[in-house]
């Protein structure tokens, strides 16, 4: 991880806590930045939409694209303060971003965020022929798994408002 990593996750937890400090919520932050420049920077908004499909990574390539007039973000970074799930990391290799780097990992907080079943997303990397993708996880990982419950924490009714 370089410094520019840290400075882009900073603002990606940034970005997770203007949804707020509740980690029912899934306070997920992402920006992606290309050629050192920040081209979007979204929240989670999957309960305020009623969408399933609605995660910070997704809205972030959405935005992210419509900023620069084109699907295909060649040489952008991904920042996200959670491993993005199979869904997120199918649209990452969809939007040819160069590298998707993440916080918090899915053994860093519960189980209520992820798919029941361990998805290995590297895996979807690999088996998705796109050998110039890189997926690095751990940047700024204590601060990012802060946002959430953690694997040992109880959250009760709040399971399911991910």
């Amino acid at each position: 991880m370089t410094a520019d990593d840290e400075r882009w996750m900073r603002e990606a937890i940034g970005v997770a806590r203007e949804k707020g400090s509740d980690p029912s919520v899934s306070p997920i932050g992402s920006v992606i930045v290309r050629d050192g420049k920040l081209i979007a920077r979204v929240h989670n908004r999957v309960a305020e939409d009623h969408d399933a499909t609605a995660h910070a990574e997704i809205l972030c390539i959405r935005a992210a694209g419509a900023a620069v007039g084109d699907q295909d973000l060649y040489g952008a970074t991904l920042y996200s303060t959670l491993q993005p799930c199979g869904m997120c990391t199918m649209a990452s290799i969809w939007s040819k971003v160069a590298r998707v780097v993440y916080g918090a990992g899915r053994e860093d907080v519960h189980t209520m965020y992820f798919e029941d079943r361990q998805i290995n997303t590297l895996d979807f990397v690999r088996d998705a022929w796109r050998d110039d993708l890189s997926f690095e996880g751990g940047c700024l990982r204590e601060e990012c798994a802060a946002l959430y419950y953690r694997p040992w924490d109880d959250p009760g009714d709040d399971i399911g408002n991910v």
